[in-house]
């Protein structure tokens, strides 16, 4: 009698060590991508995007831009050929950035993100009225 008493004594003991052990564990299973994380990110995005392009100045570098503002959502590159012969060629670089939301489809469109326009690796403006003059 004595035996059985103690084996059970060392079972309940162990069980209820291993259930204080595990009481802490959480496990989270997904990806993260619910409804609700992805519009607290793009609104996240938005705002940090919007208080970071008033920190912008013509004629920043294209790397002081990308380090102000991360990655860009989309971007647009090409070379535009000097128009006389002393005309030396222009590269322009158009990063868009997420800053107005449009529609609730889960996705950026480039209508939802303001444009920032480089030329030979310098700031020359941002907005549309700076991307539509290129």
């Amino acid at each position: 009698m004595n035996a059985t008493f103690t084996r059970k004594f060392i079972a309940v003991t162990f069980l209820g060590l291993a259930s204080l052990g595990l009481s802490g564990c959480v496990v989270n299973v997904g990806d993260g991508e619910t409804d609700w994380d992805r519009k607290e990110s793009w609104e996240k995005t938005q705002e940090k995007n919007r208080n970071n392009l008033v920190k912008l100045s013509l004629g920043m570098s294209k790397d002081q831009v990308m380090t102000l503002m991360g990655t860009a959502d989309f971007s647009e590159a090409y070379i535009q050929k000097g128009q006389a012969m002393a005309e030396a060629d222009k590269e322009v670089l158009v990063l868009f950035y997420r800053t107005q939301h449009s529609r609730s489809d889960n996705k950026t469109t480039k209508d939802e993100c303001t444009p920032i326009v480089l030329s030979n690796n310098a700031l020359v403006g941002w907005g549309e009225t700076a991307y539509s003059k290129i």
